[in-house]
């Protein structure tokens, strides 16, 4: 095993904007009610405006803090890793690579956002910050960051995950958040969807509009989102601003980027340093490939319209890839996955051509991460185990064409938590799901229409 390290010093001092290179420009978010483009002041109620200054900047790089890159040098740089045990045993001429975010103390990539979240929130003089998380990767993060700061945290998890990662909650726990699985009762949102079904596996954009109420109706809390946002977007690309540094220092470039998308965030921050060489035209052959469960298709079955981040309609409307905020997909391990939708900035440059999307079965993607594991050592999460069966697939094309390929793949995260998951697997118990078309088709119907 290959491994290219950088210096703490090589650490990004910008965080990189893709809206600077783009063509035409982001769909605005719209206000549901009036349907006019949403304003700063419209999202001072949730967010500081530190915040959402980058959401709405056009500027190609934001500096990043001092204080954040600090906190950053913990973890960062990210190793990146060529598979070369993997490489072998799949006889492909291809070069594989992957970058490997499980080394920071949460042990995702979701850091990289949080403690930039939580600064510019402490700065701002909030004292307490909610959020929603699936698998619990974003809910640990936030609470890593929050206890760094000093300020209060809570987490609305997705009931299903709630119930099949409990390590991930006293995780978050152990870190000072308070930790409860949605829907609840603490909300009126939460209480309303209970009622009308006891037995829901909740979902990330329940597990939302939960957050978003309690921060509106709360003086001195704010809400934080793991992904989805182009604020959130822009700070994992420390990921992929390190990752080129890494490519130059072995005069290579590569042919193909993979990565996980629930939301979007870690594969975004991952590619878009690389998308940008698309767009401008000097690498127009590079492939970038997104990959989702067929439980939950938003890029390959969802449209590309307006519609609601969360599942009541609390938040503004985004133009994105989207199942409809009423789809409620089934309890699949990879948590971090079960989005309704997808980043407008992902979503933008999946409709022009410049990605695209492959979709699996758990089963395949969990004998993957198993050929990984006996391969490279690494136990990766069931969201990150989906690049890595992706990442196979090419690999094996490029042994059926010949083809001496690089590809290399966003690792998000470890799997230390999901043990349960490998076992289900293991002791054959785990169930395909590919979601109803019909299911599909009236949960699309439901978006809203102007």
């Amino acid at each position: 095993m290959k491994k290219i390290l950088l210096d703490e010093n090589d650490i990004p001092k910008g965080w990189y904007n893709i809206q600077a290179d783009f063509k035409t420009p982001l769909d605005p978010p719209l206000n549901p009610k009036t349907h006019e483009p949403v304003g700063p002041e419209d999202l001072k109620l949730i967010f500081p405006m530190g915040l959402i200054k980058q959401e709405v900047s056009q500027e190609r790089y934001i500096t990043i803090p001092e204080e954040i890159r600090d906190i950053y040098r913990i973890w960062r740089p990210t190793p990146l890793y060529r598979a070369e045990r993997l490489e072998k045993a799949l006889k492909t001429p291809a070069k594989i690579y992957f970058k490997w975010e499980g080394v920071s103390p949460p042990g995702s990539h979701k850091p990289n956002s949080a403690i930039a979240q939580v600064y510019y929130n402490m700065k701002e003089g909030i004292s307490r910050i909610v959020t929603e998380t699936g698998a619990g990767q974003w809910g640990s993060a936030l609470a890593f960051s929050t206890q760094l700061f000093d300020i209060k945290c809570r987490v609305y998890m997705v009931k299903c995950s709630y119930e099949q990662k409990p390590y991930r909650r006293v995780l978050m726990e152990n870190w000072g958040a308070e930790v409860y699985p949605s829907p609840t009762k603490l909300t009126n949102v939460g209480r309303e969807i209970s009622e009308k079904d006891p037995n829901t596996n909740g979902s990330l954009g329940i597990a939302i509009s939960e957050a978003v109420e309690d921060a509106a109706t709360h003086d001195d809390t704010n809400y934080a989102l793991g992904s989805v946002l182009n604020h959130v977007v822009l700070h994992q690309t420390v990921i992929g601003q390190e990752l080129k540094e890494q490519f130059k220092q072995i005069d290579e470039y590569p042919d193909y980027i993979i990565g996980c998308v629930g939301g979007g965030s870690n594969f975004s921050g991952a590619a878009f340093p690389f998308v940008r060489d698309k767009i401008i035209g000097e690498k127009p052959d590079l492939k970038v490939v997104s990959v989702e469960p067929l439980a939950c298709p938003t890029l390959t079955k969802g449209e590309y319209r307006y519609d609601f981040g969360d599942s009541v309609g609390l938040t503004p409307l985004l133009k994105m890839y989207t199942l409809g905020h009423n789809f409620v997909p089934a309890a699949i391990h990879a948590g971090g996955l079960r989005y309704h939708g997808d980043s407008p900035l992902l979503s933008k440059l999946t409709k022009e051509g410049y990605m695209q999307a492959v979709a699996y079965y758990q089963n395949e993607v969990f004998e993957a991460a198993k050929l990984f594991a006996k391969t490279e050592g690494f136990v990766v999460a069931p969201e990150s185990a989906h690049a890595v069966k992706a990442t196979i697939d090419f690999a094996l094309m490029c042994k059926n064409n010949n083809e001496a390929k690089t590809i290399v793949f966003a690792n998000s995260g470890h799997g230390h938590f999901d043990l349960a998951a490998y076992d289900c697997y293991k002791n054959n118990q785990m169930k395909d799901y590919a979601h109803p078309e019909e299911l599909i088709t009236k949960a699309l119907a439901e978006l809203p229409t102007f």
